[in-house]
């Protein structure tokens, strides 16, 4: 398989206490959970126009923006998958990165220039390794595995006449008031933003998410699309997740991660011979350990899953990247990893 299309679901197997997935909890919430039932019973009909509508409008308010700049996604890796029909001539992706938007480009053909940052900078953007004659720019922000998050100007800064900016936004819903979010940017020439649900809302299974941008390039990048790409459920979970309650609901839940994270790189930077990577803004941290391979088996003989790492562009074998879980259970975690470190003996 290549690399590249290596994702935490696959070392996340079951029966193992999951630190490779960065979705936050097992379930939606009770309130979220009763709007999908409720919308099971239009589930006879095809998804309507007005559905459609109704959670653009919810992700347009949201936002600060028009209905016209939204366009409802089958989660926000649809939205990758969906880039090659800008038809750019050289794409450059900043790595160490989420891996689907290079895996989409290249299949389809599109030439990829990585951008590689460099942990001694502290995987810091600089916008100036960019290639000039690069028609689009893909990076995340909070990056995946990094957790690096990367100032708005800066990155506002890689658009020009001519080029698609792309910046994914899967995480930023993790960061207490999304200081650093392009999503209501309606200004900046070219930008693309790409947001989940997935993960704030534990909705993997469902997909939902949305991209945002100038209506002309949405409908670039809808015009290859199926009719009723998006289901009812997800386009009611767009909707209910989106309104008001829940993104102040949301934002607790970020503060929440932002303390539990605090609690994590204290206790795992802790250990001998690991380093975790800072500063870090996401609901997951970017480990550096010795012998990371004999590490994560050692921690999977344990039941424990994290995610490798070295299938990122610019990681090692001995990366791992590990979720944000609340103290008494990321405890788990941080006593596992101390008997799996080189040195102890190996766990039974």
């Amino acid at each position: 398989m290549d690399p590249l299309a290596h994702h935490g679901d696959v070392d996340a197997e079951p029966g193992l206490v999951d630190f490779a997935v960065n979705v936050q909890g097992e379930r939606p919430p009770d309130w979220l959970r009763q709007r999908l039932v409720t919308a099971l019973d239009r589930l006879g009909r095809y998804p309507s126009g007005a559905d459609d509508l109704a959670a653009r409008e919810a992700v347009a308010e949201r936002h600060g923006r028009a209905p016209e700049e939204v366009l409802v996604l089958a989660g926000a890796a649809e939205g990758f998958a969906l880039l090659p029909a800008l038809r750019p001539r050289l794409a450059a992706v900043v790595h160490p990165g989420f891996t689907e938007p290079e895996v989409a480009l290249r299949t389809a053909g599109i030439r990829v220039h990585r951008v590689l940052t460099d942990a001694a900078e502290g995987h810091r953007l600089f916008p100036d390794a960019v290639p000039d004659e690069a028609d689009m720019v893909v990076l995340g922000n909070p990056t995946n595995p990094t957790s690096v998050l990367h100032p708005a100007e800066q990155v506002r800064s890689l658009a020009r006449p001519g080029r698609v900016l792309v910046v994914d936004e899967a995480f930023t819903d993790a960061t207490p008031g999304e200081p650093e979010s392009l999503s209501g940017d309606r200004s900046t020439p070219g930008l693309v933003v790409l947001r989940s649900l997935t993960k704030t809302w534990a909705l993997a299974g469902l997909r939902a998410g949305y991209l945002l941008g100038h209506p002309e390039l949405l409908s670039r990048v809808a015009e290859a699309r199926p009719p009723w790409p998006v289901g009812t459920l997800a386009l009611e979970a767009v909707r209910a997740c989106c309104e008001p309650d829940a993104v102040a609901l949301a934002d607790l839940a970020a503060k929440e991660i932002a303390e539990h994270r605090r609690w994590m790189i204290d206790a795992l930077d802790a250990l001998p011979g690991v380093t975790v990577h800072q500063p870090a803004a996401a609901p997951f941290l970017l480990l550096h350990v010795p012998d990371g391979a004999q590490v994560r088996a050692r921690l999977r003989a344990a039941g424990i899953a994290v995610r490798r790492a070295d299938t990122f562009p610019g990681l090692t074998e001995d990366h791992l990247r590990v979720a944000v879980r609340a103290p008494e259970r990321a405890g788990v975690l941080v006593e596992a990893l101390r008997s799996a470190l080189p040195g102890t003996a190996p766990m039974r």
